[in-house]
């Protein structure tokens, strides 16, 4: 079976985006077939596959409106096995629209029992906000990523997303989990990183990636690109990183070489 797999977190800048896309170019690349879905009115991850989207006859919009089927509105990312249900501006209407409608905190997810199986990973870019269509992630999803930066007004914010991971656990979806909590933008030279890092293993025992995205100037580049950090520079600490997150997402050990670590900021687990 499928796994869905919200990326989320309600402060924005955190690399929800780009975790999305960079994690989904690997994994294809290894033979697994992704799905990817724009749930972000800013439409971030549609631009960083360089999908034009004025080009576009449908939207994530439309799915979670009822005015297409999921399956008429996934398009070609031109990355291997890799697959995304773009999103338009529209989207940013959807939270008001979505208010009056039957099972508004649902439609995504009975959207995609339709083609869940038809992929072994679907990722789901969740705007930075804890509103309709985020909750419409978390209720479709298996699990849940949490990007987040190591600082500690970062801490607050986990927490408010703690706590709605719980009221839509207890109320609308029992198996929902923390997949894990993924650090980004990273610098383990400065102290408060190292001890943001601490009070988030303390309180989430086994929930924390190994694996910390570091600051790279090639991941932040690749978009402009319209491509992954893989495809734009594979030897880049960004693009290495992203390989080995993607090592931890399918539980294979951290099998890099030494010399492709160094500056890739991982840590053993005690």
């Amino acid at each position: 079976m499928g796994k869905i797999i919200a990326v989320a977190n309600q402060k924005g800048g955190v690399g929800k985006s780009t975790t999305v896309v960079n994690l989904a170019a690997y994994l294809g690349s290894r033979g697994k077939k992704v799905l990817c879905i724009d749930s972000d009115p800013q439409g971030n991850t549609t631009t960083s596959f360089g999908i034009k989207k004025k080009s576009l006859k449908f939207s994530t919009y439309d799915v979670l409106i009822g005015k297409s089927r999921v399956q008429d509105t996934i398009v070609d990312t031109g990355c291997e096995n890799v697959s995304i249900i773009p999103a338009t501006e529209d989207l940013a209407g959807a939270e008001i629209e979505l208010i009056n409608m039957e099972n508004r905190v649902n439609r995504m997810k009975m959207q995609l029992l339709g083609i869940k199986n038809d992929y072994d990973y679907i990722f789901i870019d969740c705007p930075p906000a804890l509103g309709t269509i985020t909750i419409n992630a978390l209720v479709a999803s298996d699990g849940i990523i949490v990007p987040m930066l190591a600082e500690f007004f970062a801490l607050e914010g986990l927490s408010q997303l703690v706590n709605t991971i719980k009221i839509v656990k207890t109320n609308y979806n029992t198996s929902l989990e923390i997949t894990g909590i993924l650090f980004t933008m990273f610098d383990g030279r400065l102290n408060v990183s190292g001890e943001v890092v601490a009070e988030v293993e303390k309180y989430f025992p086994g929930k924390v990636f190994e694996t910390k995205i570091p600051r790279n100037v090639r991941i932040s580049e690749a978009p402009s690109h319209g491509k992954p950090v893989m495809y734009y520079d594979k030897n880049s600490k960004g693009a290495e990183s992203y390989e080995l997150l993607g090592h931890e997402i399918l539980g294979e050990p951290l099998e890099l070489p030494l010399k492709k670590r160094r500056g890739i900021f991982s840590f053993k687990k005690k």
